[in-house]
């Protein structure tokens, strides 16, 4: 590297300190405003949170406003960083229930998106968390993943050559939703996931009067004086007929998952039969009336409609009301346990992503409402609750590994990694052991091929590991705003890559990355291999020119890092130098003047061999600088290297072999040539002319002699 591209880089990295203090943090970005035109009317915005960015979206009903949402930016919560070094901005709206109601991208700087696939992938990405539950592990799986079985209610599809950002947008998603749960639901991490079930043979008969002494079945019984007073000062208190003690409702509420309690109430064959249709971790909570059947208060009477979720009755656990539904199961000839009455009745189930625990205190509420005012009527709503304890012994409580969420991909890539590992335990001995197939030109250029188009075929365009400037890039970003690494954890490929070319930097410098392992410059080398069946010859780069060019590379990474400290978005066109996005990441499937760029460097590859990775590659200008602390000189030199022997440095089509045989470590690609010249008596210069004269001292010896 010449001194003017080091001063350049020092600048550069001298503005970052200089900057570090003064990086604005990630913060939310909308207002009052912005939010009522993402929650038009009816919907109303309320007032902030004063402890939690968070704005309550609140809905009428019965006379009142309730919430219908919860509304925050994950940027204020979760703020991961994403593979462009910031982290994504998502507006969230969770319902009271814990579900998804809405997830909108407001802002984004992941690569792969950015003028690569476009951003629509990703809105569609996030639309698939509308209805699904934050009680839930929520997993990225592969493209098409649900439709190919996977549970549609833990499962959204991921999004091909954007597995790593779709987990960071995931991880944003569920950690921002969690920190609101924990805050305004009642619910957290402790019970994500949670899968609690009854017994199945854990059985006793009891009669309806043992279970009501036990309080397995409670009653809910709410009279003419229950409502007076409930409705007191509003108006309505004396709008019920009838004496004081008069039943309004009276309900029975008992869960059915217990087989003493589901079986006892429905009978075996009903209750075998409910089970299998409510499915394993699900529950059903039924609810029986005792009347009277026709007053307008009765929840369950004719107004109920089946398979609905009841408009008047809810279950709550800590606080929040879960969903419960009808489940629409045969009401004729029920056979219900003796004592029960025999009015109208119906079993709700909850579904396991609810997070309900039967085990846990929870209660049924019953909503009465009443009117009041002729023409404008305005409904006033008043509650009335029975709550339930089963013990735990009658259920199992099954917590999955929720561990943190980047240990997914790690799970899910471990067939990729292991050939990654592999692949560079095979590559370390060969290259260590120079004597071995180094040495045999036929077999090593075998080798090499058969190296390269696996770096290209499945570290770049399947395992999608092609490392990129865009993590320099994100590095710069966590170091100055987020002060966060964990988005590297994501790409598991390419964090074993980026391992193993950093060790080698240390070890053997910047070329056992860009050799071997960079797929981009495998494309490279096999787009050269047509230049002969072509009859293309190559340009020989005048030496002074070369020298220019050289350091040109440094200047466009202490750009790119520099637009990066100062937080300009200049720092992802910029990376864009690279065609790595459009030839390995979108395999060339992207907007013609990307594509145009990336092949116009492989033709010219044609001509000037690798001229991209030698003058222009903001990489490998990095890599470079980083291998200066290379510990080995370990490509061996003879001392007629350089003089008078030329070959090595007329064979090396990087130029990296000075006129005086030294091996600049910060322009080889270790493809090893040299290396099997050196070893070969056949072609190395030294050997030959040695052995020459061998012959010819033998010769002479033999003359002598004769």
């Amino acid at each position: 590297m010449s001194l003017g591209a080091g001063t350049l880089l020092r600048a550069a990295l001298l503005l970052l300190v200089l900057l570090l203090p003064t990086l604005p943090v990630h913060a939310g970005q909308l207002d009052r405003a912005a939010l009522e035109r993402h929650f038009p009317a009816p919907l109303v915005v309320g007032e902030k949170d004063d402890k939690l960015p968070v704005w309550p979206i609140l809905k009428q009903q019965a006379g009142s406003y309730e919430v219908f949402a919860y509304a925050f930016e994950s940027v204020d919560l979760a703020p991961i960083p994403g593979f462009g070094g910031t982290p994504p901005d998502l507006l969230i709206a969770l319902a009271p229930d814990g579900t998804f109601r809405d997830v909108t991208v407001l802002s984004h700087h992941e690569p792969v998106f950015l003028e690569g696939l476009g951003s629509e992938p990703l809105y569609a990405f996030v639309d698939q968390y509308a209805g699904l539950s934050a009680r839930q592990a929520i997993r990225v799986g592969r493209p098409n993943a649900r439709a190919a079985g996977a549970a549609p209610r833990t499962t959204v599809d991921g999004i091909s050559m954007a597995t790593a950002s779709t987990r960071v947008i995931n991880q944003s998603i569920l950690a921002s939703a969690l920190a609101v749960a924990r805050a305004k639901l009642g619910f957290g991490m402790a019970n994500v996931g949670l899968k609690v079930e009854a017994k199945p043979d854990l059985y006793e008969p009891l009669s309806l009067s043992d279970l009501l002494a036990r309080g397995w079945v409670r009653r809910l019984t709410v009279t003419n004086a229950d409502a007076a007073a409930a409705f007191k000062d509003t108006g309505v208190a004396d709008s019920s007929e009838g004496a004081p003690d008069a039943v309004l409702t009276d309900l029975y509420v008992a869960a059915l998952d217990p087989p003493s309690i589901g079986r006892n109430l429905l009978g075996p064959a009903r209750y075998d039969a409910l089970m299998r249709e409510l499915g394993a971790g699900n529950h059903a909570v039924m609810v029986v009336s005792a009347g009277p059947e026709d007053a307008p208060e009765n929840p369950v009477g004719d107004r109920f409609v089946l398979g609905a979720v009841p408009d008047r009755l809810a279950i709550g656990q800590a606080g929040l009301i879960v969903n419960a539904r009808d489940m629409a199961v045969e009401r004729r000839d029920a056979g219900l346990a003796e004592g029960l009455p025999p009015g109208p009745w119906t079993i709700l189930r909850i579904d396991q992503a609810a997070g309900f625990d039967p085990s846990a205190p929870w209660v049924l509420t019953e909503t009465i409402v009443r009117e009041r005012g002729q023409i404008l009527s305005e409904k006033i709503a008043r509650t009335f609750t029975v709550e339930t304890a089963l013990p735990a012994d009658l259920f199992t409580r099954v917590r999955p590994d929720d561990g943190p969420s980047w240990t997914d991909p790690w799970r899910a890539r471990a067939p990729e990694l292991a050939l990654i590992g592999l692949m560079l335990a095979v590559l370390v001995p060969v290259l260590s052991r120079q004597r071995g197939l180094v040495a045999d030109q036929r077999r090593f250029a075998l080798f090499r091929l058969g190296f390269l188009a696996l770096t290209l075929g499945f570290v770049g365009w399947y395992a999608q590991a092609q490392l990129s400037i865009v993590t320099l890039v994100g590095l710069v970003r966590a170091a100055t705003v987020t002060h966060d690494l964990a988005f590297l954890l994501y790409d598991p490929p390419s964090l074993v890559l980026w391992a193993f070319a950093l060790a080698a930097l240390v070890a053997w410098g910047r070329g056992t990355f860009c050799g071997w392992l960079c797929p981009f410059g495998a494309l490279q080398e096999f787009v050269a291999l047509l230049a002969r069946p072509l009859r293309i010859r190559p340009v020989a780069v005048p030496p002074g020119l070369d020298r220019a060019l050289r350091p040109l590379k440094y200047v466009v990474l202490a750009g790119i890092l520099g637009a990066a400290g100062i937080g300009s978005p200049l720092a992802d066109t910029a990376a864009e130098v690279e065609p790595f996005k459009t030839a390995i990441t979108l395999s060339f499937v992207r907007a013609w003047p990307f594509v145009a760029y990336a092949a116009g460097l492989l033709v010219l590859n044609l001509f000037v061999y690798k001229g991209f990775c030698r003058y222009l590659c903001p990489l490998g200008a990095g890599l470079a600088l980083l291998g200066r602390v290379r510990i080995l000189d370990w490509i061996p030199r003879r001392v007629e290297c350089g003089s008078p022997c030329q070959l090595c440095k007329v064979r090396c089509r990087y130029g990296a072999i000075a006129p005086s045989g030294k091996v600049d470590y910060a322009e080889c690609f270790q493809c090893m040539e040299c290396v099997t010249i050196i070893h070969d008596p056949g072609q190395c210069v030294p050997q030959v002319v040695a052995r020459k004269r061998g012959r010819r001292a033998a010769a002479r010896s033999v003359t002598v002699v004769g």
